[in-house]
């Protein structure tokens, strides 16, 4: 279990990483989507959760497409026709439908597939 701290001039986030569901782009903020189905809007550009999570040593995030961040962990269904990303799990108060790219969710999908195979 690891713990991102977010500091800005106004506040400090702390968080455990298995909570954060995904990140969302909201053009110069980002939403940060919690198990709990709250979002919490964040003062930084979806870069900066990119570099923040390639730094853990546990990285159980990936970069969909432009606008999205999700946690591995929480993937359901990847369906490319209806370009749909549902994430969903046991400790989930809500399931998220969110929309992708055709090819963002075709590169997620490989990734998921090859990792299974490593299991």
């Amino acid at each position: 279990m690891e713990w991102l701290k977010i500091s800005t001039a106004n506040e400090l986030v702390r968080v455990q990483t298995e909570d954060i569901v995904f990140v969302q782009a909201d053009g110069n903020y980002s939403d940060m989507y919690l198990h709990n189905g709250k979002p919490h809007k964040m003062t930084f550009k979806l870069h900066y959760f990119d570099e923040v999570f390639q730094k853990l040593k546990e990285n159980t995030f990936v970069r969909v497409g432009k606008s999205l961040i999700v946690n591995k962990n929480y993937i359901y269904i990847i369906n490319l026709t209806s370009q749909m990303l549902t994430l969903s799990g046991t400790n989930l108060n809500a399931e998220f439908k969110l929309r992708a790219s055709r090819e963002a969710l075709k590169e997620l999908k490989a990734l998921v597939e090859q990792e299974g195979e490593k299991a």
